[in-house]
């Protein structure tokens, strides 16, 4: 029975379990989004929110520099120096504001090979793979009526599809 035993085993060992996750969470926080399986990503987002919370009340508590405990913990999951030092530097203050909930699940469905629910996780403030908002039609429709000017504009000599 699997009483009071909290997360998802993903059919891996223990050892290999926690690199995938810990490897998951690396990518998350390099590049703000990542592409998986429904139940990687929440399990990833459980690790990546705890992670987030750590840095972000040590830099809101004692500042830049006196940090370095702190920043031996998320080592302990996180190996690359730089996603540690982006960690700290962009997304912690970013989120100093937010009470929790740094990442957002997105499902997409299901992969064609073997039928896997597929997800996006993502980093709420981090909005980069969005394209801008458009602005109104109103520029478009004058853009129209400029091509319908130059079509009607036609040489007499020449005989178009809209002369017959």
């Amino acid at each position: 029975m699997r009483h009071r035993k909290a997360g998802r085993k993903l059919k891996r060992t223990a050892s290999h379990r926690k690199a995938t996750l810990n490897a998951l969470s690396a990518a998350l926080l390099r590049s703000k989004r990542i592409h998986t399986t429904l139940a990687k990503a929440k399990e990833t987002r459980m690790l990546v929110e705890k992670l987030i919370t750590k840095a972000k009340n040590a830099v809101a508590t004692e500042g830049d520099k006196k940090n370095v405990h702190v920043r031996r913990q998320i080592a302990r999951y996180i190996k690359d120096r730089d996603v540690i030092k982006e960690l700290f530097t962009e997304i912690a203050p970013k989120v100093a504001t937010r009470p929790g909930g740094y990442t957002r699940v997105v499902k997409l469905g299901q992969r064609h090979g073997d039928a896997a629910e597929v997800a996006i996780l993502e980093l709420v403030d981090f909005n980069t793979g969005q394209a801008p908002e458009k602005s109104s039609s109103k520029p478009k429709a004058k853009k129209e009526k400029k091509e319908k000017k130059e079509k009607k504009e036609v040489p007499t000599g020449e005989v178009t599809l809209e002369n017959k």
